[in-house]
């Protein structure tokens, strides 16, 4: 089968690789020529035959619209577009209702794995029509773990419900992670525990705590022992955000998610404004000692709470929102 591919980045770039090694024709295009295999969106366009399968694998929001608008113009009748990024699902019916305008087809696709799933595979879930997901499945089937389909790829339900359904998973993964962190701070702390890194290692095998995510965890600690020098500092992709958003409109309690966001939050601040009201009550009722702090506040994560500093340049992408790590076009996914 062929596909055209655009966004060549840390998850494009992988995933090329993968759909060639199972037999199938890739012709990618990236703003960066030189891991481009096409040199404008015409030109890839131009050497597939119709009809056309393109998967767009860019950024999520203005740059995913954008690229769809373009292919619009571009695309013929029969074709189809699967948006493979980590859009918000709200976007999916208007892409799809602008290329349907033109009779091109339009599937959306979570797509978890980050840099392993070149090796592993890649966890898909999908949503739109059920003949349009038929046509891809040689794709799908080229990109997910090997094993039983149904252990590595979910036709989820309508036009997206495949984003909807990774929105959740990440939203899933904040609390997990968070849940792990919490395990290693307390394990840190206690003065009879002598090898921390090897309570997560065995944890690995047996246990009702063992998952890949802490098989991470373990290779984190291995690399940087007690994550010695590494900034506290945490941005989100705006995927918990989002889940959480809709856990509000459809009254479905998530605290540990909540949770999980807020401390991302926290991670940010150098002083948390609501902890300046914690030390000052506790000032006016019991008499406690309030420390107060030397200097002046630096530029703001919100309004009130001081940004902490960090070198990395983090801080900037964590104001805007942000995402994953990207490539040239594209966002590592998890």
């Amino acid at each position: 089968m062929q596909l055209g591919l655009i966004g060549l980045g840390k998850m494009g770039g992988n995933m090329r690789d993968r759909i060639r090694a199972a037999g199938h024709e890739v012709v990618g295009y990236d703003r960066n020529p030189d891991v481009s295999d096409a040199t404008s969106l015409e030109d890839l366009v131009s050497r597939l035959e119709a009809p056309r399968t393109v998967w767009v694998m860019v950024p999520a929001g203005d740059p995913t619209r954008e690229t769809i608008q373009q292919l619009s113009e571009v695309l013929d009748e029969g074709d189809l577009v699967i948006d493979g990024g980590n859009s918000k699902f709200t976007d999916d019916a208007v892409n799809a209702e602008l290329l349907a305008g033109q009779g091109i087809g339009y599937l959306d696709c979570g797509v978890s794995g980050g840099i392993w799933g070149k090796d592993n595979g890649y966890g898909l879930m999908c949503g739109g029509d059920d003949e349009l997901v038929e046509r891809a499945m040689p794709i799908f089937d080229a990109l997910r773990p090997e094993g039983p389909r149904e252990e590595g790829f979910v036709h989820a339900g309508k036009v997206g419900a495949g984003h909807y359904a990774k929105m959740v998973h990440n939203g899933i993964e904040y609390g997990l992670m968070h849940a792990y962190a919490e395990g290693f701070e307390l394990l840190m702390a206690k003065d009879i525990v002598e090898d921390v890194e090897g309570c997560f290692k065995a944890w690995t095998r047996g246990t009702v705590v063992r998952s890949w995510l802490l098989d991470l965890m373990v290779k984190a600690l291995e690399e940087t022992p007690d994550l010695e020098g590494i900034s506290e500092f945490t941005t989100d992709s705006g995927e918990g955000r989002w889940t959480l958003e809709e856990a509000i409109e459809l009254a479905v309690p998530m605290p540990v998610l909540a949770a999980s966001l807020f401390a991302r939050f926290q991670s940010r601040q150098e002083n948390s404004p609501a902890m300046q009201a914690v030390a000052a009550l506790r000032g006016q009722f019991g008499g406690h000692a309030v420390q107060m702090l030397e200097g002046t506040p630096k530029s703001d994560v919100h309004r009130g709470a001081e940004e902490k500093s960090d070198d990395t340049g983090a801080k900037a992408e964590g104001r805007q929102g942000g995402g994953d790590e990207s490539g040239t076009q594209d966002l590592q996914q998890h």
